[in-house]
């Protein structure tokens, strides 16, 4: 039975945060156990080719080597590794950073202990994780009056996958985009339930993607 539990390993040099957490996961959460805690990136990136993680999660800000730089070491040589990055800060360029270095999601540490068991598990069955705050963040910066720039014809049309969905598949897009599952979004738009799983699944196939988390690289691939 321990070999079928979800393999963690921590990685933050905030050491009563993440003993703390350790401690809770391991009391609380009977289908995971926590492999280990890294202070920094580069003994993160040691303890992956030791301890063989299902899940890393992985702080921003950490001395030796940051975890970004974590993650672009470990994705390319263990890419089915699924990397939550829980940080306290919240820049849109952090954020852009490490959802394009690999990260799996981006949560923040406010999120409560139940919830993050939550995102662990969802996580952990191909659902694309990140703080609603964030991904509403990033979507509203890219659609909601940005600054055009040199070079925005180039970046218009690299955007013409945006153009195929129509206004509905556009709204569901970037509601999906900031955060909201289906059930949210069909209050939001008063539709059934139904209609917008039908819609959402329109959306994958227009464009060629399965979950969330690449909605997500889409909205934010013009950086």
């Amino acid at each position: 039975m321990p070999d079928s539990k979800l393999r963690i390993l921590l990685a933050d040099d905030q050491i009563l945060f993440v003993e703390s957490l350790k401690t809770f996961l391991n009391n609380y959460a009977e289908d995971m156990t926590v492999t280990g805690i890294a202070v920094n990136g580069r003994e993160a990136v040691a303890m992956v080719a030791r301890d063989h993680p299902d899940i890393i999660l992985m702080d921003i800000r950490m001395p030796e080597m940051d975890g970004v730089e974590a993650v672009r070491e470990i994705k390319p040589k263990h890419p089915d590794i699924k990397i939550i990055m829980l940080s306290t800060y919240h820049e849109d360029a952090l954020v852009r950073s490490a959802i394009l270095a690999g990260a799996s999601g981006y949560l923040l540490k406010d999120i409560s202990p139940t919830e993050l068991i939550t995102a662990i598990r969802a996580l952990n069955s191909g659902i694309m994780q990140i703080s609603p705050e964030i991904a509403r963040s990033l979507v509203e910066q890219r659609y909601a009056g940005e600054n055009k720039k040199p070079g925005a014809k180039k970046e218009e049309k690299a955007f013409e996958w945006f153009d195929d969905l129509t206004n509905r598949e556009r709204e569901i897009f970037t509601l999906m985009a900031t955060g909201y599952d289906n059930d949210e979004i069909a209050r939001k738009l008063n539709l059934a339930v139904q209609t917008v799983r039908n819609q959402v699944s329109t959306i994958y196939s227009k464009l060629g993607v399965k979950d969330r988390f690449e909605i997500i690289r889409l909205a934010n691939r013009l950086i």
